[in-house]
């Protein structure tokens, strides 16, 4: 059960209780301070914790109680060692077990569940990634309490913000359920550090082995030696003024090299064929904060704004004088970019020499 209250710029909207369930609980439970145990499930890939999920450990230490981490899979054994390391961390405790190499939620949420309630645990915190989306939620109805999704900062205990409405409203969320399942997203938290203290390592004690209806078959993962879109410091986003996937490449790459940046793009971009649906900024791609963020023919719909407006600077270069995404930029070119952008590589390259 929550109570969410809505803000705007213009007004204060408050929005009617929202439950999961018809069932109303007479007590909200409350826990005292002492009593607060979290649990931070991490991701891990090529015997490392994924770069997403140091900003989990982050705000899984805001709740003011002890840390523990949560990994399985092959090779989270030795993954432990790495988040036993992050600042924070009291205990790691890990599931050696390749059925859940692949994040399954068919097998992987019963072993989190019962985990979670051998634990004691009254937070559960995990990434708002692809993987956090697929776990959390089955765990959350395997637990019948309502998840707490995409939040941008952590006030208290029981109390959290997040975005709703791409964006345009924030929301701050008062849960009363006996335990928090809350997914959080990576650019609102700093990354957590590895420091010299080392928590005390375990094996879950529970693995279900829970039947797994679901076989994975393949992937097909794009690889590049540019920068990753979701953590590089710097990134260059091309839209549909680039006009096809030939100018696209054509501009937007030596930009990027130039920069040392990731390269992005707009919906528009991607659904005309522009570039790979992996570089998709917005609302339903990759939400990045970057210090830089160059948008090149964006005119800055809400969904994509919704991706990238937390960025530390935005540039933008656009013809239209009145495109939206200069609402929200921090510096703006009203030029034709098929001559601002060569002008600009170029520029950056003579300063290299």
């Amino acid at each position: 059960m929550s109570i969410c209250v809505a803000q705007t710029r213009a007004s204060l909207l408050r929005l009617p209780h929202q439950s999961a369930r018809s069932t109303v609980r007479s007590r909200p439970f409350t826990p005292s301070p002492r009593l607060l145990n979290t649990l931070a499930v991490l991701e891990h890939k090529d015997g490392k914790v994924s770069s997403q999920s140091f900003p989990v450990v982050t705000a899984a230490s805001r709740f003011g109680g002890p840390v523990t981490v949560f990994l399985a899979g092959s090779g989270s054994k030795e993954v432990s060692e790495q988040a036993a390391k992050l600042n924070g961390v009291e205990k790691v405790i890990y599931a050696s077990n390749s059925a859940y190499d692949k994040g399954l939620p068919e097998n992987f949420a019963p072993l989190l569940v019962e985990n979670i309630k051998r634990g004691h645990f009254t937070h559960v915190v995990g990434s708002h990634s692809a993987f956090g989306k697929n776990i959390l939620p089955r765990a959350s109805a395997l637990l019948d309490i309502q998840q707490i999704s995409d939040c941008i900062e952590i006030k208290d205990e029981n109390t959290f913000v997040r975005p709703i409405y791409a964006g345009n409203a924030i929301a701050t969320v008062r849960s009363t359920d006996t335990i928090k399942i809350v997914t959080i997203r990576g650019t609102a938290f700093p990354p957590a550090e590895e420091t010299s203290d080392t928590a005390t390592i375990e094996e879950a004690p529970i693995d279900p082995n829970a039947e797994c209806t679901t076989v994975w078959v393949s992937e097909n993962l794009t690889r590049s030696e540019r920068p990753d879109l979701g953590t590089a410091p710097k990134v260059v986003s091309g839209g549909r003024g680039l006009k096809d996937k030939k100018n696209f490449d054509r501009l937007m790459l030596p930009l990027a090299d130039a920069l040392g940046a990731a390269i992005g793009a707009s919906r528009a971009a991607v659904d005309s064929g522009f570039a790979d649906n992996s570089l998709q900024v917005g609302q339903t791609g990759k939400v990045v904060a970057p210090q830089l963020y160059l948008a090149a023919g964006i005119s800055g719909a809400i969904q994509h704004l919704a991706g990238m407006k937390d960025s530390k600077v935005i540039a933008a270069i656009n013809k239209d004088p009145d495109a939206p995404i200069f609402q929200v930029a921090d510096v703006g070119l009203v030029a034709d970019l098929f001559q601002a952008v060569p002008e600009l590589t170029e520029k950056l390259n003579a300063e290299k020499k």
